[in-house]
C-alpha cells in the first residue's frame, strides 16, 4: 500500500515522503496513528498543492529577509555603558541590548538568538555585528558603544 507520511517518522521517512508499506502494517499502525495517509489521487494532488505552497512561502521569507538585511547594512545603533577612566567599561554589551536598542531607535524587530557576537563588546568604539536573518542570508549591523 502507497502512504503519504504526515509528519517525520524515524524509520519510514520525512514529512510528504510517498512510501510502500505492507497492508496490515498501514492498517494497523500509519492510519490509525495519523503518521501518514493512503495515497489517493486526492491526497497526491494535495501533497503537490502543499508543496507549492510551501515552495511560495520559503521564496518569500527569503525576499523578506533580503530586503531587511539590506535595511540593517545602513543602520547604526547607539548603545551607551558606564565607563571608568581610559574607556574601561563596566560590563559588557549583549546581544540581548542589542537587539533592544535596534527596536526602540530604528523600530526593527529582531529576535536576539540571530545577533552573533564574534566576542564581547567591552570597550568603546563601532563594531560590525553580524545578523543571520535566514539561513542564506547574513546582513552586518554597525553597533557604536558610547560612554552613558
Amino acid at each position: 500500500m502507497k502512504i503519504i507520511l504526515l509528519q517525520d517518522e524515524k524509520k519510514l521517512g520525512k514529512k510528504g515522503d510517498i512510501i510502500e508499506a505492507s497492508d496490515g502494517y498501514a492498517r494497523n499502525y500509519i492510519l490509525p496513528k495519523k503518521i501518514g495517509v493512503e495515497a489517493t489521487a486526492q491526497n497526491m494532488n494535495d501533497l503537490k498543492l502543499h508543496k507549492a505552497n510551501d515552495e511560495k512561502v520559503a521564496k518569500e521569507q527569503l525576499e523578506a529577509a533580503k530586503v531587511l538585511g539590506k535595511e540593517l547594512e545602513t543602520m547604526q545603533v547607539v548603545v551607551s555603558l558606564k565607563a571608568g577612566e581610559g574607556g574601561k567599561t563596566f560590563g559588557s554589551v549583549s546581544s540581548k541590548e542589542i537587539a533592544a536598542a535596534l527596536k526602540e531607535q530604528h523600530k526593527v524587530d529582531i529576535d536576539k538568538k540571530k545577533i552573533q557576537l564574534p566576542e564581547a563588546l567591552k570597550s568603546i568604539g563601532s563594531y560590525e555585528v553580524g545578523v543571520k536573518l535566514h539561513p542564506q542570508v547574513n546582513a552586518k549591523l554597525t553597533v557604536k558603544v558610547t560612554e552613558a
